[in-house]
């Protein structure tokens, strides 16, 4: 289960990278987008965000794994920690860390990609890709849940559905749920929410000094 971090990582953003927008029918719950909206506008609104989340996986083949991380955010610049791993772009370019073998691989930020980034999924994100209801609220751990349920429009992708859980009194995404069709489960839940986070910008490159003996694949 160790590729699945690195492929099903981005806090999201690469499990929901390419569902590019189609023609086609659907009617969204004005409800459901005036939760997404605040979300979305409180994140536009912070200078910088580090959140704590954990990643927890529940497979077709029934093999489930776990694994804590974090995510550092900087306007669309973003910087993903995982064990053994870290993604990092400052939004020029992209770095990608595998700890075990030491290595990381360079590419140029496409500015025209329809791919998910950490920032996008905090920003309207679902309102180009997703049909989206109201789905109830639940109470989980002191706080109110609002559930919202997200489903593609690009009918032909992997991911076939996407519950978030948002918090009702904080405007935060609480939990994320991914369904795909192989029936893959993925779950990001964001343990910790810090706003407005001291972040250097220097969080937001690699720095291979930092690293001894790296090799470096650089695909620009």
């Amino acid at each position: 289960m160790k590729k699945f971090v690195l492929t099903g990582l981005l806090l999201s953003g690469i499990v929901f990278s390419g569902m590019a927008q189609t023609k086609g029918g659907g009617v969204n719950d004005a409800k459901a987008k005036t939760i997404l909206d605040g979300v979305s506008n409180k994140f536009k609104s912070l200078k910088s965000v580090v959140a704590n989340f954990i990643l927890k996986v529940e497979s077709a083949k029934n093999v489930n794994d776990s694994r804590k991380g974090t995510v550092y955010l900087k306007g669309a610049k973003y910087k993903v920690t995982l064990p053994g791993q870290e993604i990092i772009s400052d939004n020029k370019t992209s770095w990608t860390y595998a700890k075990d073998v030491n290595e990381v691989t360079i590419n140029n930020v496409d500015q025209s990609s329809g791919a998910m980034t950490p920032a996008k999924l905090f920003t309207n994100f679902y309102d180009k890709d997703y049909l989206y209801r109201l789905d109830g609220e639940t109470n989980e751990k002191g706080k109110v849940l609002q559930n919202i349920e997200l489903t593609p429009t690009d009918k032909s992708k992997n991911v076939f559905k996407v519950v978030v859980s948002v918090d009702k009194k904080n405007q935060n995404i609480a939990r994320m749920k991914v369904f795909e069709k192989n029936g893959n489960h993925y779950t990001y839940e964001i343990t910790s929410f810090t706003p407005n986070a001291n972040v250097a910008d220097a969080v937001f490159t690699f720095d291979a000094k930092k690293y001894p003996g790296v090799e470096v694949v650089d695909l620009r």
